[in-house]
C-alpha cells in the first residue's frame, strides 16, 4: 500500500476528485515542499457522499453486528500488516518522529477500531419493570449520516477514535480529515476498499475547514458531529450547526496542569513530565504546558528540566535517534515563536530554547525549533492560559494546596491535569477539586479505551471512549409492554 502523489475522495466506495477538479498543496514539513496533493472539497462533494451515506444506510444499519464485527476487523488487520507504510505516511505528513509514528500512532488506530469492533458484540440494553403491570425496554439505535472531523496531530489515530463507533454503532460516515496530515486517511481509504467496506458506509472528503468541513457541520442530513480541534473553532461549529439541531461532541483542546508536590516519585517524575511536555513537539492536547513545582524542590527541578530538555535530539523525522521533529506548519512554527516573544513582554524568563532552528541539507527548508522552558510568569499571564500547542512550557512555583488548585483551575480549559505524589490522600483531595475531565495521579497519558474522554469548562462537549462512545452515536427508544 503506497500514497498516491495525487490524494482523491472516497465517495460511494470509490476514489474520486473533487468537483471542482482543484487541488490543495500538502507541504513535508521537515522539507518545507510539497509532496503530495489533496482535492479541495466543497458542498459538492458532500451533497453527493450523503446521498451515498443516506443509500447504504439502510443496509448497513440492519446488517448483523457479527457482520459489522468482521468488515471493521479486517479494515484493522490490513492497516497493522500495513504499518511500515502508514507509519511513513504519517511521518512525511506530520514531521513527527517515525519512531513515535510506529508506535503510538499507527497501533492506537487499528486497536481502535478493533476495540469498537468488540465493543458492540457486547453492548446490551436495558429493561425496567414497572412491577405488576409493564416491562420498558431500552433500544439504541443509530443516528443516520453521522460527520467526523478530526485534526492534525494525530491524523489517523482521532480519525479512526471517531469513525470506528460511529461504524461500529450502525452509522454511515462523512469524515474530513485535516487537509494539514491527509495521507494516512487516504490510506484508510484504500483498506475500506480492500476490506470490503460496502459503499456510501464511510465517505472521506479531503480539503480545508471553510469549505468542506463548514459544509459537514452545515448539512441538514447529517445528524451528529464529532470534531476535535480549537476552542473558537468549536464555538463556530455550534452556532453554524444550531438550526440543525446536531447531536454534537466537541473535543477543544487544553491548557493542562501537571502538580509535582515534594514527596513524589522523582525520577519517575522527571521521565513523565518531559513525555508530557514535549511529546508530538507538544502538539497533543493533553500536553502538561503548564508546570506547577512545589517550593521545596523548584530549583532541583528546574535544574533538571532545563538538563533534559536541553538533550533531547531534534532533526530528521526518519533518524532512529530523532526525539523532536519538524512542526507542522511554517505558520504554525510562527505562532509557536510568537508566543516566545509574548512570554518575554509579560515578563517571563525563556531559560532554555524557543528559537528556530536552520538545519542543513534537504532539512533546510523544514519548521524545526527547540523546545523552550519560561519562568517568572504570573498565573493569568497570556501564555498561562492561552493553549500554544507546541513545545514550550511554563514552571511555577507554588506553597499550598489552595495555592496551586487556584492555579490549576484559572483558565477556560479543562482537559486534563496530573498530580505528582505519593500521598494518596492528598492525591485525591486534589483531584476532586481540579476541574478538567481526565486526571492521572504519577502518571500522564495512561488510556484506558473503556473511560470517558473529555473535558471540562471550554475544552469541549459531550465524552468520548468505551460506552461514552456508541451512547454518543445511538438514540434511545424506550418501549413500554404492558402486561
Amino acid at each position: 500500500m503506497t500514497p498516491d502523489k495525487y490524494i482523491k475522495n472516497y465517495i460511494n466506495g470509490a476514489l474520486i476528485p473533487s468537483d471542482s477538479g482543484e487541488y490543495l498543496e500538502n507541504i513535508n514539513p521537515a522539507l518545507g515542499t510539497v509532496y503530495s496533493y489533496l482535492p479541495d472539497s466543497g458542498p459538492a462533494d458532500i451533497n453527493i457522499a450523503v446521498e451515498a451515506a443516506e443509500r447504504a444506510f439502510l443496509i448497513w444499519s440492519k446488517m448483523g453486528i457479527d457482520k459489522r464485527f468482521r468488515i471493521l476487523s479486517r479494515i484493522a488487520d490490513i492497516i497493522e500488516q500495513n504499518s511500515d507504510a502508514f507509519a511513513q505516511a504519517e511521518t512525511i505528513d506530520t514531521g513527527k518522529p517515525i519512531s513515535m509514528a510506529k508506535t503510538v500512532d499507527i497501533p492506537r488506530s487499528h486497536q481502535n477500531i478493533r476495540f469498537f469492533a468488540t465493543s458492540i458484540l457486547h453492548h446490551s440494553s436495558e429493561t425496567h419493570n414497572v412491577e405488576n403491570e409493564a416491562i420498558n425496554y431500552t433500544l439504541r439505535q443509530p443516528l443516520g449520516v453521522v460527520g467526523c472531523i478530526a485534526p492534525w496531530n494525530l491524523p489517523l489515530d482521532l480519525f479512526t477514535w471517531k469513525i470506528a463507533p460511529a461504524l461500529a454503532t450502525g452509522n454511515c460516515v462523512i469524515a474530513k480529515p485535516s487537509e494539514l496530515s491527509p495521507m494516512t486517511a487516504y490510506l484508510l481509504s484504500k483498506a475500506c476498499i480492500e476490506a470490503g467496506l460496502p459503499e456510501g458506509v464511510l465517505n472521506i472528503i479531503h480539503g480545508t475547514g471553510s469549505s468542506a468541513g463548514k459544509a459537514i457541520v452545515a448539512h441538514p442530513k447529517i445528524t451528529a458531529l464529532s470534531f476535535t480541534g480549537s476552542i473558537k473553532s468549536g464555538k463556530e461549529i455550534a452556532q453554524l450547526a444550531a438550526p440543525t439541531l446536531k447531536k454534537l461532541s466537541l473535543e477543544l483542546g487544553g491548557k493542562n496542569p501537571n502538580i509535582i508536590f515534594a514527596d513524589c516519585d522523582f525520577d519517575q517524575m522527571m521521565i513523565q513530565t518531559l513525555r508530557s511536555s514535549y511529546s508530538n513537539n507538544g502538539q497533543l492536547c493533553l500536553s502538561g504546558s503548564r508546570i506547577f513545582i512545589e517550593r521545596p524542590i523548584y530549583d532541583k527541578f528546574k535544574d533538571e528540566l532545563i538538563k533534559r530538555t536541553q538533550f533531547l535530539k531534534i532533526g530528521d523525522p526518519f533518524a532512529p535517534i530523532t526525539d523532536l521533529g519538524a512542526l507542522i506548519s511554517k505558520a504554525h512554527m510562527e505562532k509557536v515563536l510568537s508566543y516566545i516573544a509574548l512570554a518575554e513582554m509579560e515578563g517571563g524568563r525563556i531559560l532554555c530554547g524557543g528559537e528556530p532552528i536552520k538545519m542543513k541539507g534537504e532539512l533546510e527548508g523544514g519548521y524545526f525549533m527547540r523546545p523552550a522552558i519560561v519562568e517568572g510568569l504570573k498565573h493569568d499571564s497570556r501564555t498561562n492560559q492561552e493553549e500554544i500547542f507546541g513545545p514550550l512550557v511554563t514552571i511555577t512555583p507554588f506553597d499550598t494546596e489552595e495555592e496551586v488548585l487556584f492555579y490549576a483551575n484559572s483558565t477556560e480549559h479543562g482537559l486534563s491535569a496530573s498530580i505528582w505524589t505519593k500521598d494518596i490522600s492528598k492525591a485525591n483531595r486534589i483531584a476532586n477539586q481540579i476541574e478538567a475531565g481526565m486526571i492521572w495521579i504519577n502518571a500522564w497519558n495512561l488510556q484506558d479505551r473503556r473511560t470517558p474522554y473529555g473535558g471540562l469548562k471550554s475544552s469541549g462537549i459531550g465524552r468520548g471512549g468505551g460506552v461514552e462512545a456508541l451512547r454518543f452515536f445511538t438514540e434511545a427508544k424506550n418501549i413500554c409492554v404492558k402486561y
